[in-house]
C-alpha cells in the first residue's frame, strides 16, 4: 500500500457508499467466524501457489476469494462504491477513498521553503528533497552529492562500470542488488504484485503502483511551466522536453530528433522496414501496436467513436476529428 493510499483512507471524510454485498454473503465464500483459518490457509496458498477461487467467466484464479469477488465486477460491470460528490463508481472501497480527496482535502502539507502545498504529506517530502542544501559524499568524476555514502558507492559504478551482481541465469549484471532481483523474475515468471482491481500482475512493485493509478486517477507529477499533471515522473520528463526544446534522440539514418526514445524506436522502422505487430486474422503488419488496433476493428465491427452531433461512429478518433470537420463546414 502506497504512502498516499494509507493518508488517503486515514483522513477521508466521507464512508464509501456500498449499493450491494450479495456476493459477499454467498455461501461459498468464508464467514467471518472462520476468518483466522482463512488467513492461514491464504498464506499456505502464497507458498504452494494454489488458486482455488477460479472465475468462471475467464477462468483467471485467485488466491482468496475476496479477489476473485473483486475481479468478477470486471465482467458484470459492477461498481458499487459511489463517490456523493460527483457520482463516480468504483470496484473498491480503497480507490474510492483516494478518489474522494480530490473532493475533500485542500492541499494542506505546505512546503515551509517555498510555500508550495500539496494533498499527501509523502508528496511533499519527496518536494523538500529540492531544497535539501546539506550533501556531504560528492562523486570525485562527476561533483554530484548525495545525503548517504550508499548513494554515492551506488552512483559511482555509473563512473567506473561495475556491476557487482549478475544473474545466474543469463550472465546479466546490475549495479544494484534489487534491479537483479527485479530481473530475475523475468527468467522465474513470478509477479508479486496483483492488481486487486483488474488482476493483472506485475514483476515489480513500483509498476503496480503506476498502473493502480489508471483506477485512482491519480497524477501526482506536475509541470512547473503550464500545470498538466502526469501518472508517471517519466511521462512528466518527456512531457517538459516541449517546453524546453530538448529533442536527445537522433536518428542515425535522416537526423530527425525527438523526445522520447520510443518515438525514434517507431521511426527507426521506416527505415529498416520491421513491422512487428501482426493482424491474426489477416496477416497485415504494422510498425506500431496502435494501428494494429485501429485495423483489427475492420475485421470486428467494433466503433468506439462516435459523433455526438450526429451519432456516426468510426473506428479511431482521427477518423471522428476528420467527420466533425463536415459539421463545422455546415
Amino acid at each position: 500500500m502506497t504512502a498516499e493510499l494509507k493518508e488517503a483512507m486515514a483522513l477521508a471524510p466521507w464512508a464509501p457508499v456500498k449499493v450491494k454485498k450479495e456476493e459477499e454473503e454467498d455461501e461459498n465464500f468464508p464467514s467471518q467466524a472462520s476468518g483466522q483459518q482463512v488467513h492461514t490457509e491464504n498464506i499456505k496458498r502464497i507458498h504452494t501457489g494454489e488458486k482455488p477461487f477460479e472465475c468462471h467467466e475467464c477462468g483467471k484464479a485467485f488466491i482468496q476469494s475476496a479477489n476473485l469477488v473483486v475481479h468478477q465486477r470486471i465482467h458484470t460491470g459492477q461498481k458499487p462504491y459511489l463517490c456523493a460528490k460527483c457520482g463516480k463508481a468504483f470496484t473498491q472501497s480503497s480507490n474510492l477513498t483516494v478518489h474522494q480527496k480530490i473532493h475533500s482535502l485542500e492541499k494542506t502539507f505546505k512546503c515551509s521553503e517555498c510555500e508550495k502545498a500539496f494533498s499527501y504529506s509523502s508528496q511533499l517530502a519527496r518536494h523538500q528533497k529540492v531544497h535539501i542544501t546539506e550533501k556531504c559524499y560528492e562523486c570525485n568524476e562527476c561533483g554530484k552529492t548525495f545525503t548517504r555514502s550508499s548513494n554515492l558507492i551506488v552512483h559511482q559504478r555509473i563512473h567506473t562500470g561495475e556491476k557487482p551482481f549478475a544473474c545466474n541465469d543469463c550472465g546479466k549484471a546490475f549495479t544494484q542488488s534489487a534491479n537483479l532481483i527485479v530481473h530475475q523474475r523475468s527468467h522465474t515468471g513470478e509477479k508479486p504484485y496483483e492488481c486487486k482491481e483488474c488482476g493483472k500482475a506485475f514483476s515489480c512493485f513500483s509498476h503496480l503502483i503506476v498502473h493502480q493509478r489508471i483506477y485512482t486517477a491519480e497524477k501526482p507529477y506536475d509541470c512547473s511551466e503550464c500545470g498538466k499533471a502526469f501518472s508517471q515522473l517519466s511521462c512528466l520528463i518527456v512531457h517538459q522536453r516541449i517546453h524546453s526544446g530538448d529533442l536527445p534522440y537522433v536518428c542515425n539514418e535522416c537526423g530527425k530528433a525527438f523526445t522520447c526514445s520510443s518515438y525514434l524506436l517507431i521511426h527507426q522502422r521506416i527505415h529498416n522496414g520491421e513491422k512487428p505487430y501482426a493482424c491474426h486474422e489477416c496477416g497485415k503488419a504494422f510498425r506500431q501496436r496502435s494501428s494494429l488496433t485501429v485495423h483489427q476493428r475492420t475485421h470486428t465491427g467494433e466503433k468506439p467513436y462516435e459523433c455526438e452531433k450526429c451519432g456516426a461512429a468510426f473506428i479511431s478518433n482521427s477518423h471522428l476529428m476528420r467527420h466533425h470537420r463536415t459539421h463545422l463546414v455546415e
